[in-house]
């Protein structure tokens, strides 16, 4: 357990990291999804494969990417292939064990909004958009998601769905022919949260050190699930902050503060 103190934000990448394995190929968000991925790659897990939906596979950057068209990316990857490639061989063909995503908007079913906040056609927000995140958390074996709470963006019903998560609940991906699993992990600053085997409303897991379930609520925009065996997430290593924070530093450096 670490002595230093440490952010929510800190707390939340490095919960993420740990989800990942060294076997995992994984499907990388920009933000903070590369974060954790980076964070595991350069901890417990060296044999992780990421993935940019530029095409680049096994990438290794040495600073975080500032967008998928980041130099760092193709630079420190084993081979790039073309983005149809990437979407119809390494996608479609079932080869993503983890699609890791971020949201603006997301629901109790994990079904994410990146495209607009309010109508559709007259938006309060434009959001920055899908890209391939609906193709991802239809196709990724299962999917990860990291955002911070609150509740703007944990709300009860989104403004648009990007991204398919559980529908309305229950079988609503199986009653769609979707076969894989969705999101079965939501990360935040809070807490960590799984879908219930039945219903797949999210459900808190583990709160971080120091929460309270009142926090969690006040962040959110429904009732929240508390699984009755709920735990306490483990603080972050000295190691692990110490690759985090280094991480960050070298990312603020090269991209000029």
């Amino acid at each position: 357990m670490s002595r230093q103190p440490f952010s929510p934000d800190e707390m939340m990448t490095i919960a993420a990291a740990r989800a990942l394995r060294d076997d995992d190929v994984c499907f990388v968000g920009i933000g903070a999804p590369s974060a954790a991925c980076n964070v595991a790659r350069l901890t417990h897990a060296p044999g992780i494969t990421l993935i940019y939906e530029s095409g680049t596979i096994g990438t290794a950057p040495e600073v975080l990417p500032l967008s998928i068209g980041d130099g760092e990316l193709c630079e420190t990857a084993v081979t790039t292939v073309p983005v149809p490639e990437m979407f119809r061989y390494w996608l479609q063909g079932g080869r993503i064990s983890v699609g890791f995503l971020g949201a603006a908007q997301i629901d109790r079913f994990g079904n994410i909004n990146t495209t607009v906040v309010g109508d559709y056609h007259a938006p309060r927000t434009r959001l920055p958009g899908g890209g391939g995140a609906p193709e991802i958390a239809s196709l990724s074996q299962k999917v990860y998601i990291t955002m911070k709470q609150s509740r703007r963006g944990f709300v009860e019903t989104i403004d648009f769905f990007t991204s398919f998560g559980h529908g309305e609940g229950g079988d609503h991906r199986q009653r769609l022919g979707i076969t894989t699993a969705g999101p079965t992990l939501l990360i935040t600053d809070l807490a960590i949260w799984e879908p219930d085997p039945q219903s797949r409303e999210f459900t808190v897991t583990s709160l971080h050190p120091g929460v309270t379930r009142e926090a969690v609520q006040e962040t959110v925009g429904w009732t929240v699930a508390f699984a009755p065996g709920l735990s306490e997430t483990p603080a972050p290593t000295e190691t692990e902050l110490d690759v985090l924070r280094a991480l960050k530093e070298r990312t603020r450096i090269a991209h000029g503060g």
